[in-house]
């Protein structure tokens, strides 16, 4: 036997020995089985690479060590604000609204799966593309007297960006505390002296979970994917637009479509306290909680007459440190709520097995239920992913609609003219459980209408699937979707 025979059964035999280990240790974690089984067989079929796809992926290395000392300051704040909150008073009120009459049961499960308070806003404004969503936001951050908060899963250093940091710079030099976060793999591409000028000028830097190619191993998951801006306490900013040029000018697409709201009030506490415990685990220490942060609304304020509508507000704040898994059971219960419309975007559809039964339970039971996703993807293997589930969405009797003028990353659900849940999360399983999200469900007939509206506008930028024409797809993309389908699990 030559040499290099022998090293290849040296090889072969060193790997084997580690993937039975590495198989019988995933095996006694008894985690989701579908998972399970489909890592034993990646590591198995896939000498050595299996392994380390793993230990980039599939490992809950951050979630059992790292992520447990931001769980536990979490937890510590949040129910330390619960002390001082009747529930009775948080409820009060409830039944003389037909609305959170008819949503009581999520509102509670909101409540007491993600400690998400039923808070009131005095204005809320839906904005339906990205470069509006930037121009709104950087047009409040000019109005900033005390404090900017800002965070987002991606940043550049492209126009937007270099737009943001004079911006940022000019505010903090004008005395303006400034905070800039943002999530470590996203904005990977950040350059040091980019975050040198913003440190200089006195802004407040904060990278989560610093981007690092060997350690700690799992550089995909557990990224923090939310989009958060606060202003002066009483102005806040969240949904799916992050801080680049294709966000601005569609990039390599003629649009990129996205969807962010704009709220003003007491619900923006929930967005400020969700960035703030962001920071305490960056930090491992915590600011004041002073007014400036938490500012009581003015109610002599003559802005706010009697007319104007008041917004009710859940926001919701989700990851692998949570108890449970807060949005994912938002989407579920507002799906299974829901008695006659449901209106799906997202820009990546790999849902969990539950969150797939809903849907096409509700088809089955007489709702309509309309999907809109892009013909187009920036991610080829889940968008392959998001196509295998085509087939049987449609048996179901789900109304799938292809965005094909742009790319539509919009994050929304929209129930019954009711409520809608405009957020950071994806429906799928990386938003599900491994990423930190953030969403708002608003209890309002108005917004719910208005996120309506706008699908039945897109609707005439999109492609409607049919049956028999998808039946005609090719051998090709039939391969590719079961193959991404394999792997689902593991996006």
């Amino acid at each position: 036997m030559n040499f290099w025979a022998e090293l290849g059964f040296i090889l072969y035999f060193i790997n084997g020995i580690l993937a039975i280990v590495a198989s019988a240790l995933i095996i006694y974690k008894r985690d989701d089985p579908v998972k399970t089984l489909s890592w034993v067989i990646v590591i198995l079929a896939i000498p050595y690479f299996g392994l380390i796809a793993y230990m980039f992926l599939g490992r809950n290395f951050r979630k059992e060590k790292m992520f447990n000392r931001k769980g536990l300051g979490d937890s510590f704040f949040r129910k330390k604000r619960m002390t001082r909150t009747d529930v009775d008073a948080f409820l009060e009120g409830t039944s003389s609204d037909p609305i959170l009459k008819s949503c009581l049961k999520i509102i509670l499960q909101n409540f007491n799966s993600s400690r998400s308070l039923l808070l009131s806003a005095q204005d809320v404004k839906i904005y339906f593309s990205g470069k509006e969503s930037i121009a709104a936001m950087m047009d409040e951050m000019e109005k900033a007297v005390n404090h900017i908060h800002l965070q987002s899963y991606i940043l550049e250093a492209d126009r937007v960006g270099e737009a943001i940091k004079k911006l940022l710079i000019r505010k903090a030099q004008e005395g303006v505390e400034v905070r800039l976060m943002f999530d470590g793999f996203g904005s990977r591409h950040l350059r040091r002296n980019y975050l040198s000028e913003l440190e200089e000028a006195g802004v407040e830097i904060l990278n989560f979970s610093p981007f690092r190619l060997l350690f700690p191993p799992p550089v995909v998951n557990y990224r923090n994917h939310r989009k958060i801006l606060v202003v002066d306490g009483n102005v806040g900013f969240l949904g799916g637009v992050n801080l680049a040029d294709r966000y601005w000018n569609g990039g390599t697409f003629p649009e990129w479509r996205d969807t962010h709201i704009r709220i003003e009030g007491e619900a923006v506490h929930a967005l400020q306290e969700s960035f703030l415990l962001d920071r305490f685990f960056i930090k491992n220490k915590k600011l004041k909680r002073k007014k400036k942060y938490y500012p009581e609304l003015n109610l002599d304020d003559p802005s706010l007459s009697d007319s104007k509508p008041v917004y009710r507000i859940q926001t919701i704040a989700s990851g692998p440190d949570s108890d449970w898994s807060g949005i994912q059971q938002c989407f579920l219960s507002a799906i299974t709520h829901a008695h006659h419309r449901i209106y799906i975007i997202t820009p990546y559809f790999v849902p969990t097995n539950s969150i797939l039964d809903a849907i096409k339970n509700a088809a089955l039971s007489g709702v309509d239920v309309n999907l809109m996703i892009p013909s187009k993807s920036d991610t080829w293997l889940t968008y392959w992913g998001t196509l295998s589930y085509i087939s049987e969405l449609l048996f179901a009797g789900v109304k799938i609609y292809l965005f094909e003028d742009g790319f539509n990353h919009s994050k929304v659900m929209s129930i019954d003219s009711e409520f809608c849940i405009i957020g950071s999360a994806n429906m799928d399983n990386r938003s599900m459980e491994h990423n930190f999200e953030v969403t708002s469900v608003i209890y309002n007939a108005d917004c719910a209408k208005t996120v309506e509206m706008q699908f039945q506008k897109d609707k005439h930028r999109c492609h409607l699937v049919t049956r028999s024409q998808w039946k005609t797809r090719s051998f090709r993309n039939r391969i590719l979707e079961a193959t991404a389908r394999l792997i689902s699990p593991l996006l």
